[in-house]
């Protein structure tokens, strides 16, 4: 299984912000999406960077109430690791694993075409396993 077998139900929408924002804006999107990062672009829609709940938590500790003071760019993380529509997912949750980051932008040909989450990436592998398991019983079975 690859990236782009995920992207092919999730579909390619990806939500996202501009760096001067208020860090209001990231929060009520995070919230309102049920969502647990959203990507902040550039102005020729590049990526940015990545604004996670995990930042906003560490940020609350660091700033306490002066944090809706800021701004998205004070925040958020701009190493944003992206994987490619071709990569196996085994090879993903591994990375997303060991990197401790739960939200991947997904990036071909230097385009963004989607973002897949942990949540994503271990539910594809639970369906792929029951589809492993019934195939099993079914020849068991015969």
């Amino acid at each position: 299984m690859y990236v782009s077998d995920i992207l092919k139900f999730k579909g390619d929408k990806v939500l996202s912000l501009t760096a001067d924002e208020p860090i209001s804006a990231a929060i009520a999107m995070l919230t309102t999406n049920r969502i647990g990062a959203v990507l902040v672009v550039d102005a020729k829609g590049g990526i940015a960077g990545i604004v996670s709940e995990r930042d906003l938590v560490r940020a609350m500790h660091k700033f306490g109430k002066d944090l809706f003071d800021r701004r998205v760019s004070d925040l958020m993380t701009t190493t944003v690791v992206t994987c490619s529509p071709k990569d196996p997912l085994a090879a993903i949750m591994g990375m997303m694993t060991s990197q401790r980051f739960r939200h991947v932008p997904v990036v071909d040909e230097g385009k963004l075409v989607g973002m897949i989450s942990i949540g994503d990436v271990v539910k594809n592998r639970i369906e792929e396993a029951q589809f492993e398991v019934d195939a099993l019983r079914r020849y068991i079975a015969l």
